[in-house]
């Protein structure tokens, strides 16, 4: 077969629009028939390696004057064909956007020409060029070397209706990145917070990065259902991490006195707009510090990443706008129960009075009949109290603080009550952002706590509760320093900075129910 003849095989051109799956099928066909006979005339694409990038669409674009005339080497992926006999023009999309290319038979010579027609959208190419502006004056690459460096074999949705579908956005991420420029800033903007909030903590607060393990054989620091696995080779079952917070503990124990580990967790529960069972959390400890500090660093963490990203401290999401500028509300969670309920928790010293208190209120007397006095409060600040407009969810972001000791079994008792720790937890948009508290290193006392729950998931009154971690009992009574420690939500945080319906909109894979089930 000729080189005329191969080209002549190449040159079907199928419009970009898609109709149906039969029409979609001929389209893959006619493509696999291309690279077929490209690798036949000894181009196949998939044996280039590399190709030498000196430029990008949008820097050329801003900076016009300066590469006029300039030669510049780029690659991306081909979004747009216009072809006009002997010379063509294309849009080339590379990381930075999309820059218009003029391809001519006159620069390539007619065999390379030929081959270039029979490219097709979403393949991928590597140009080298002059830059100059068009009569109409859009910057535009004059192509003096063209090579294919890979070829597509699937159809890309078609300009007008792009990639729409929410749920083949999320199976298919790697499509919507191409498709939809503002998922690619999304995730840059992503990137940009994490890497400002890694600043803060490491250049403002002195906080150390580490790294502690994802599987686990005790899911402790946190009140949430496991995923559970087992490790063949020393025949344990073990359990993939909810919290990495006794761990970090363990290191303050061990004089790494700030550190800081942001990663993933993961949680065997619900999903929804706001809840994903693989999350990115970032844990940090302070030794010496207490509640106050790490309260400050929340503040800042979240006021810097959002004026890293955004340039204000105004989060505007969904249409509502928060004003992240410290210092933030604050309010006391058995006060604030107080206030709602008319009952006078500050003075009920014991469990009954509490629970006849609550039933007359309102509650089910089934389930309070095991419940405590500091139990009773939780419950009731978060069924009563959380829903009140304007409380958890007004403009400016809040710290609830004074939870009871049950509810908060690695937090330090108040000095002022014991019945509450020093504890707090950060809202913006009704949403729970961070946890932190002055912790809790008096080891007699953590195994009492630790006892409890025990009991509580002995007797099958709290399936979240956790077995005693016996190891970290051990490590307080070797010593912990006085301690703040603090876990923020990163992608809550992301929402609300980038402005994203849903968590699954900030992680690039988030998790699906396969198309089978």
């Amino acid at each position: 077969m000729s080189t005329e003849d191969r080209r002549e095989n190449l040159n079907p051109q199928v419009e970009e629009e898609e109709i149906s799956e039969e029409a979609l099928s001929e389209q893959r066909r006619i493509r696999r028939e291309k690279l077929k006979a490209l690798q036949e005339a000894g181009r196949n694409p998939f044996l280039e390696e590399n190709w030498n990038v000196t430029a990008h669409s949008k820097d050329i674009k801003d900076n016009f004057e300066a590469m006029e005339d300039q030669e510049v080497s780029c690659a991306g992926r081909i979004m747009a064909f216009r072809h006009m006999g002997k010379a063509s023009f294309i849009d080339i999309q590379d990381k930075q956007g999309r820059i218009q290319c003029f391809v001519s038979k006159d620069a390539l010579g007619e065999e390379e020409y030929g081959y270039f027609k029979t490219y097709d959208i979403g393949d991928i190419v590597g140009v080298e060029g002059t830059v100059f502006k068009t009569r109409t004056g859009e910057v535009t690459i004059k192509v003096s070397r063209l090579v294919l460096l890979s070829k597509s074999l699937q159809v890309l949705p078609n300009k007008w209706q792009g990639l729409k579908d929410q749920d083949l956005r999320y199976r298919q991420r790697y499509v919507d990145l191409i498709m939809n420029p503002e998922v690619k800033e999304m995730f840059y903007k992503r990137a940009r917070i994490i890497k400002e909030i890694k600043r803060v903590l490491e250049e403002d607060y002195g906080y150390l990065e580490v790294d502690t393990p994802i599987l686990t054989t005790i899911a402790g620091g946190a009140n949430a259902r496991p995923f559970n696995t087992h490790h063949n080779t020393l025949d344990i079952d073990m359990k993939l991490r909810i919290s990495n917070e006794l761990y970090l503990k363990r290191l303050i124990v061990g004089g790494l006195d700030r550190v800081y580990e942001m990663g993933k967790m993961f949680r065997n529960e619900g999903m929804d707009r706001n809840h994903n069972p693989e999350f990115t959390s970032m844990e940090c400890y302070a030794a010496y510090g207490d509640m106050e500090l790490v309260i400050e660093v929340t503040e800042q963490v979240v006021y810097k990443a959002a004026m890293a990203v955004n340039g204000s401290p105004i989060i505007k999401y969904q249409g509502k706008e928060f004003d992240v500028t410290p210092p933030w509300k604050r309010i006391d969670m058995t006060d604030f129960v107080c206030e709602v309920t008319g009952i006078d928790f500050h003075n009920i010293e014991d469990d009954e009075t509490a629970r006849a208190e609550a039933i007359k209120y309102g509650m089910d007397k089934d389930e309070v009949k095991d419940w405590t006095r500091g139990k009773i409060i939780a419950e009731m600040f978060e069924e009563y109290c959380e829903d009140i407009p304007g409380v958890l969810d007004g403009p400016v972001p809040v710290f609830v603080t004074g939870h009871p000791v049950e509810v908060s079994p690695l937090a330090k008792r108040s000095k002022d009550d014991p019945r509450i720790t020093r504890r707090f937890e950060g809202y913006i948009n009704g949403w729970e952002i961070c946890n932190g508290f002055s912790e809790l290193n008096d080891p007699i006392d953590q195994y009492e706590r630790f006892a409890e729950q025990q009991h509580q998931l002995d007797a099958g009154i709290d399936d979240e509760a956790h077995p005693m971690d016996l190891d970290f009992v051990n490590a307080l009574e070797v010593g912990l320093p006085p301690t703040g420690g603090l876990g923020i939500g990163i992608d809550r945080v992301i929402m609300l900075i980038s402005d994203a319906p849903s968590i699954r909109d900030i992680i690039l894979f988030p998790t699906m129910k396969p198309l089978d089930k």
